[in-house]
């Protein structure tokens, strides 16, 4: 029987990336996010290889999130593998010069999205006793960087969330990981940088970044490994990149 995987933030960048190579590999999927053309597109596309649902919500909608997961069909119910993908950066600026909507977003998705998501999917694992949670976080979870203070405090919540998760799960034999990458090429920067697209071309001018696509193949490889194998905590930055501050340009 095939598995079910559930991704949030699946309209773009490595949601997308990673709703393809499961599509690929058998793996049904419940494909989340804002965008429901997008949604309704990649669908088409995907729905040629596997079983496909889509359901278009806001993490930050307590309400929606929980009405999507609870009306799942029953065919979709029995969710194996929940990517935690969703997340977005709003802003570059010092603390004294922050926004707070900025700020109330970040947290809003970074950090009580998952949360939501994760609160309506982990009763089903827990009954069933089986599953494999993947947060996405980011390099921003694992060091401080200037001008990143909320954007780096919701990744560092994302870690915490992800650790305290494997703890109270690890009962259940539900398998949990977080997986943060550095500098990946998506729409990342176009949002933090609040449509400016030649702000958002230049962080990743000089090297070559990360592609949504890397870190889906990781994701994929995480997720098939053995039961027995649990990878909980993974970095991977781009060859040209050495911490959140140091990126080789030359390269």
């Amino acid at each position: 029987m095939s598995k079910i995987a559930l991704i949030t933030g699946a309209t773009s960048g490595i949601g997308k990336a990673t709703a393809e190579i499961f599509a690929d590999n058998g793996i049904d999927l419940i494909l989340c996010g804002r965008r429901k053309d997008r949604l309704d597109e990649l669908s088409e596309k995907l729905g040629k290889k596997v079983k496909v649902h889509t359901a278009s919500f806001d993490v930050r909608d307590k309400e929606a999130v929980f009405a999507a997961i609870e009306n799942l069909p029953e065919s979709f119910s029995k969710i194996d593998i929940l990517i935690n993908n969703a997340g977005n950066a709003h802003g570059l600026s010092t603390i004294q010069d922050g926004d707070i909507a900025d700020w109330e977003a970040m947290m809003d998705i970074n950090v009580k999205g998952l949360l939501y998501v994760s609160k309506a999917v982990i009763p089903g694992m827990t009954e069933r006793k089986s599953g494999h949670i993947i947060n996405i976080g980011s390099i921003a979870g694992k060091e401080v960087y200037p001008n990143g203070n909320v954007y780096c405090a919701s990744k560092h919540a994302v870690d915490a969330i992800n650790k305290g998760m494997r703890i109270d799960l690890n009962q259940y034999g539900i398998r949990v990981g977080g997986i943060h990458p550095g500098l990946v090429q998506t729409e990342f920067s176009e949002v933090r940088f609040k449509g400016d697209t030649e702000k958002a071309d230049n962080v990743y001018k000089g090297f070559a970044p990360l592609k949504g696509e890397d870190i889906a193949d990781i994701i994929h490889f995480v997720v098939t490994r053995p039961y027995h194998v649990n990878i909980a905590d993974l970095v991977v930055f781009p060859t040209a990149q050495a911490s959140s501050t140091i990126v080789n340009k030359s390269l």
